[in-house]
């Protein structure tokens, strides 16, 4: 069986003639990235075959040139049986995310929504209770002792008592003549005991707080005692391998190895992070008692390990819209294993727990009667409408290029990507920043909006999204009838290619933008408003923290409103996953919004597509909906 090595890492694996080398890529444990899901279509998992044989089926997305030269598309190629050397080009590895802030967005919520004092009210508790110690002729075994001390300290009540505590019980009850520290929580049944420590551990009670994104999962550990966060930390999710989307995603795990594969990989992802953060406040994962998670439907079928074919077909019907409490070792979830893991309420198959969540930031969670708009911005775009009389749900397929996906010269919101660009009216040349300051290898979703923005306003494109053919240009190239804006200069890059897009890109753009700003338009004829109408709009998700407003208004994403209407919140989903980790005030009021919202399928909207169609252009067709009012 021949050989694979993939470079620059020097890993290998060894795998049967006829075996896909993306197979071979996973046994020998490197990243490559697979946005459409492997299936040939978005040319992002491009390598170069430096020696050795393949067999690689093109499908006309590499040009006879790069193909001449050793590059094919590592998910539709076999290995031969002889060795072969790989060279890696994605740049996953490469990337160092803008993630120091991203979970420390809870400035930008308003206090008085926020659990304080009362409102600590975790579902895990913690009680310091004594044993009696054993006697000759009593005829009581240590679990009957510790079920009777239990009926004391918990008013009468007994409890279920797991295998892992029962084991412990003999070195823990004679440790401190007795005294132990019960970790317990009320569930459904009964209560339910966590764990059990000897003597005084009342400080040793924390929690986390997960949330679960398409591109990025973040987590926060928490002491339970007072409810304060005491580390924030946020990674790729490592499923982006297997697509950029839900849909890819979905797509990759019809396969039962492949969704396995996927659990995995979000887990993995998930309790590095965890044991990362444990292991800077110097804490014991199996301290940790309290664990509450939110994300999109998908994102927690995957995590559950459950087959998600069913959320994107016909009736659209997920396995599960509620999910009861699991214990964290049944998940895989690095935590005390009884843990009991807290899941926040889905809506829908495209409104999912980070929705429920989020709205928990949000004036929608008062008493308010302030008409008001929520916006998650990503690759699904998710949008409530409404106030305390009533809540409007619906979800859109926004696709990745917010986030750096489908262009060219994409990238997520990293080191090196181009965040803003301005453009020169008259020499139509750009001017551009990086994040980090560094020389640029791509551009980002706000840098392409940026971009976009100034190339219409400057003239250099149409309504249509467009280049000028016309006006020289020394930035436009021609190729037939597509042409290539060239951002910066391969001399000017930090890997010696050119940062340009394409016609097609900017058509990406567009197609995102006009799916977010008609879901929002939909909902509000639903109850014949207008965007005028609305109090407030809150920008939710990692991407809506670096959204311009002016240049989002210019390319008709969002309505021009004025600036004050606008508030940004940040990572909601992982805040409200914080509220509920440590309130049951929180957890009850959470329910309550997911089972006020009226879900909108806008796949049976006819409005809706005819609103999405009118979108399509730079800003819209309906210029007035952009004017100075």
């Amino acid at each position: 069986m021949p050989v694979i090595t993939f470079k620059p890492s020097g890993r290998s694996a060894i795998v049967p003639d006829g075996a896909p080398l993306l197979d071979a890529a996973k046994l020998a444990c490197v990243s490559v990235e697979t946005p459409c899901g492997g299936n040939g279509l978005c040319g992002k998992c491009i390598v170069k075959i430096e020696s050795g044989k393949v067999r690689f089926d093109n499908g006309g997305i590499l040009s006879d040139d790069l193909v001449g030269e050793g590059f094919v598309l590592i998910c539709k190629t076999s290995v031969a049986d002889e060795p072969v050397s790989v060279l890696l080009l994605s740049q996953l590895d490469q990337e160092q995310g803008k993630f120091a802030e991203a979970t420390q967005d809870i400035h930008l919520i308003d206090r008085g929504l926020l659990p304080a004092g009362e409102d600590i009210d975790p579902l895990v508790k913690l009680k310091v209770l004594t044993v009696p110690a054993p006697e000759m002729g009593d005829g009581l075994s240590d679990i009957d002792r510790l079920q009777k001390a239990l009926s004391v300290g918990l008013q009468g009540q007994g409890a279920d008592i797991p295998l892992c505590v029962l084991k412990s019980l003999p070195q823990v009850l004679r440790e401190d003549e007795g005294r132990v520290t019960i970790a317990y929580f009320a569930a459904p049944s009964g209560i339910k005991i966590v764990g059990i420590t000897a003597s005084d551990t009342l400080d040793r009670n924390f929690g986390v707080c997960i949330d679960i994104g398409t591109t990025t999962i973040a987590v926060q550990l928490v002491d339970m005692r007072g409810g304060r966060i005491i580390g924030s930390k946020t990674d790729y999710n490592a499923q982006i391998e297997c697509g950029l989307d839900v849909i890819s995603r979905i797509n990759y795990a019809k396969k039962p190895q492949r969704l396995e594969e996927l659990r995995e990989k979000v887990t993995g992802t998930i309790n590095g992070i965890i044991r990362q953060l444990a292991e800077a406040n110097r804490i014991a994962v199996e301290s940790v008692y309290n664990v509450s998670v939110a994300g999109n439907t998908t994102m927690v079928h995957l995590v559950m390990g459950i087959f998600p074919e069913y959320i994107r077909l016909e009736p659209y019907s997920p396995a599960v819209y509620q999910v009861p409490f699991y214990r964290a070792s049944e998940l895989g979830i690095a935590a005390n294993p009884e843990a009991p893991v807290y899941f926040a309420p889905s809506v829908g198959s495209y409104v999912g727990v980070d929705i429920t969540s989020g709205l928990l930031c949000t004036s929608l969670a008062t008493d308010s009667e302030e008409l008001c708009l929520f916006i998650d911005i990503g690759t699904n775009g998710e949008i409530v409408l409404g106030n305390n009389e009533f809540l409007l749900g619906c979800a859109c397929s926004a696709g990745p290029a917010f986030e750096g996906g489908g262009i060219d010269s994409g990238m997520r919101a990293s080191n090196g990507a181009i965040e803003k660009v301005e453009v020169d009216r008259e020499t139509g040349r750009a001017e551009y920043s990086t994040i980090g300051n560094g020389p640029p290898v791509g551009i980002c979703g706000s840098g392409l909006i940026s971009l976009i923005a100034n190339l219409f306003s400057t003239g250099w494109i149409d309504a249509g999204g467009k280049l000028d053919r016309h006006r020289g240009c020394e930035s436009i190239k021609f190729n037939g009838k597509y042409s290539t804006y060239i951002v910066a200069a391969a001399d000017q890059t930090a890997n010696g290619k050119p940062i340009a897009i394409t016609e097609a890109d900017i058509d990406n753009l567009i197609r995102a933008k006009a799916a977010i700003f008609s879901a929002c338009y939909t909902l509000l004829q639903k109850i014949q408003l207008g965007f005028d109408d609305l109090t407030r709009i809150y920008i939710a998700g990692g991407f809506g923290r670096y959204l311009n407003i002016e240049k989002s208004t210019v390319i008709g994403l969002i309505p021009l409103l004025p600036g004050e209407k606008f508030k940004f919140i940040g990572n909601s989903s992982v805040i409200g996953a914080y509220m509920t980790l440590v309130s049951k005030r929180h957890r009850e009021k959470e329910l309550e919004l997911a089972r006020k919202i009226t879900y909108i399928d806008l796949s049976t909207e006819p409005d809706y597509m005819y609103q999405y169609t009118a979108a399509l252009f730079l800003p819209h067709t309906d210029a007035d909906l952009f004017k100075p009012s």
